[in-house]
């Protein structure tokens, strides 16, 4: 493990936490090479290849970090989902402090660069994909043939064969006494997603 998770925070399930990644798709992609460390902030498209887990994605050309991505010998995708602020002064049981709530998934994997077919077909699935249940979706296919070469030039894509999740969902399982509270709370402060996370994520039963 990379990321400190404490067992009561920790998400083994590998399903879940690939369902995560598909819910919260837009990521964190780091990654070192001779010059430090990389990152970038993009959509990734998450898929399933047999038992195999991966992730596409694509960066500008313009930025270095692609030209370093198939030589480092791991690089780390990061998911977020819903956070908010918790309040000591929702607790009953004191004293208490204050601390945020949230999930995160982190995958970790090595890169391989796409060609230009590869690409094209990425551009095409996550415009799809983003464009999907909209009322009059926007089509890469419908834009001219020499405006899509232009494009892709400009653009580098890659995916990530996934070699290990990990999953820290950090929502008050250590204080479940207090968890009814800080849900309601939550909801009151307008924090409706994170509540329903605690919800769906009860602490886990004691043997």
């Amino acid at each position: 493990m990379t990321l400190y998770i404490p067992t009561h925070f920790r998400k083994d399930d590998p399903e879940a936490l690939f369902a995560f990644i598909e819910q919260h798709a837009f990521g964190t992609l780091v990654s070192s090479g001779p010059k430090g460390l990389h990152v970038s902030h993009i959509p990734f498209l998450p898929e399933r290849d047999g038992g195999k887990l991966r992730l596409l994605g694509h960066v500008a050309r313009g930025n270095a970090q692609w030209e370093a991505l198939e030589g480092a010998s791991d690089v780390l995708a990061m998911f977020h989902g819903p956070h908010a602020y918790v309040s000591p002064g929702w607790y009953q049981n004191h004293p208490a402090v204050p601390t945020w709530n949230y999930a995160v998934v982190h995958a970790h994997g090595k890169a391989r660069l796409m060609d230009e077919a590869q690409l094209h077909d990425l551009v095409v699935r996550l415009s799809n994909t983003y464009e999907a249940g909209r009322p009059k979706p926007w089509k890469a296919t419908d834009l001219p043939a020499d405006f899509v070469a232009n494009l892709l030039k400009a653009i580098v894509g890659f995916e990530i064969e996934v070699e290990r999740l990990e999953g820290k969902f950090k929502l008050s399982q250590n204080r479940p006494a207090e968890i009814p509270r800080v849900i309601e709370a939550l909801e009151r402060d307008g924090e409706g997603e994170t509540a329903a996370l605690m919800r769906s994520h009860p602490p886990a039963a004691k043997g």
